[in-house]
């Protein structure tokens, strides 16, 4: 089949489970959105402004940080791919008291001088457990699994005096971004980290850098019934896929269209976070109706299909398309409940009228390329609605 926006030979028939990789290398079933350069930085800055100080703390004085509420090791970060298992945490600490030096750790500064930790976070957790367990509401790590000294089964009281004192007076490497460095850049330079190789993703970035109630509600949504029932389940929540999808449905709900005026999705993004942050639970609670009531819509019209392109004649399944999923989420949260109910009612003529929009030009595009555009934001809202509309006075 040709495609109708490249006239290639392309794969838009049955794609059916094909894996992707998201920006970090993991395969996912999530459709691929290329995005243009120009979402990165677009406007000189003043180099007065960068502050990047490297220090060297003791391990004390890091955990001091971390009881005294002033270190955020933001502890569902890379919960997938990053959660340490105690053989790994034992070796770490066995590094420590046979004075291996450890990797240099890297730390934002807040607006309130508090730290959040953006690369090291399983070190410091795993640190933190065995000396100060209270301090993560965990059990004390046991040791196990050692290579070269005989403390299996040892917690941090069960150490000789010395071996207690030579962990805590280990001195490591901070890089800690400081609070002046302009925003865009702060991200720039945290995005550029690679954490055991892998670049941090954008969603990443935000949950790090941006603190508060958001990550909470996101973490929440992400994992409810509606939305796994919706995606049904291959969102794949290693890279945080799938906070940023309901990040997405979240900013554009809040946000009247023509407010959208910047190419930068990603800063779209972050102000959202910031202002979620802000919200009444009231209002929030609201949100999060909007969200479940929208998921439910999505699989009442569009079945095992919500939120894929499906082409006219096609019958695979594609994969999930961020896009999509933003623009019909929204939509149908903005519809009353008698109008999603004569969607669903007919539900052949929403899915036929999907295909023949993405077999336009302008519309597949604007949900496959550069989708941070405000055009094309506008271009797939305006399609989306229209159609059911359509549907509805039909």
């Amino acid at each position: 089949m040709n495609s109708p926006v490249s006239g290639h030979q392309t794969a838009w028939g049955d794609i059916d489970e094909e894996l992707r990789l998201d920006s970090g290398g993991y395969s996912q079933e999530l459709d691929l959105e290329l995005e243009s350069t120009e979402d990165r930085i677009q406007e000189p800055f003043d180099p007065e402004r960068i502050d990047v100080r490297t220090r060297s703390m003791t391990i004390d004085l890091l955990l001091a940080r971390l009881r005294r509420g002033v270190l955020d090791l933001t502890p569902d970060f890379q919960r997938r791919a990053g959660i340490w298992k105690p053989e790994n945490q034992s070796r770490l600490v066995e590094s420590l008291l046979l004075r291996i030096p450890l990797p240099s750790f890297y730390a934002a500064e807040n607006e309130d001088e508090t730290w959040a930790m953006v690369d090291g976070v399983q070190r410091m957790a795993a640190i933190a457990r065995f000396i100060q367990p209270e301090s993560l509401g965990k059990e004390p790590l046991r040791l196990q699994g050692l290579e070269y000294l005989k403390y299996n089964g040892y917690t941090y009281e069960d150490l000789p005096g010395r071996l207690q004192t030579r962990l805590v007076e280990t001195e490591v490497l901070i890089h800690l971004i400081g609070k002046t460095t302009p925003e865009e850049v702060k991200f720039n330079i945290f995005g550029r980290i690679n954490t055991g190789g892998m670049p941090l993703s954008l969603q990443e970035l935000r949950h790090a850098l941006i603190p508060g109630k958001a990550r909470d509600l996101l973490a929440e949504l992400s994992e409810s019934e509606s939305f796994q029932r919706a995606t049904r389940g291959s969102v794949n929540d290693a890279r945080m896929s799938d906070r940023e999808m309901v990040l997405r449905f979240l900013a554009f709900s809040i946000t009247d269209l023509s407010e959208y005026t910047s190419n930068n999705l990603d800063a779209f993004l972050q102000d959202a976070m910031k202002k979620l942050n802000h919200w009444s639970e009231e209002r929030i609670e609201g949100l999060k109706e909007d969200f479940e009531v929208s998921m439910n819509s999505a699989v009442e019209i569009f079945g095992e299909h919500a939120f894929r392109k499906v082409l006219p004649g096609q019958h695979g399944r594609n994969p999930i398309n961020k896009a999509l999923f933003e623009t019909i989420s929204v939509s149908l949260a903005r519809l009353s409940e008698s109008e999603r109910r004569a969607l669903a009612e007919r539900r052949e003529r929403v899915v036929a009228g999907l295909g023949e929009l993405l077999s336009e030009r302008e519309f597949n595009e604007s949900v496959s390329v550069a989708t941070g555009y405000p055009k094309r934001v506008r271009t797939r809202f305006r399609g989306i609605m229209d159609l059911f509309v359509e549907v509805i006075d039909g």
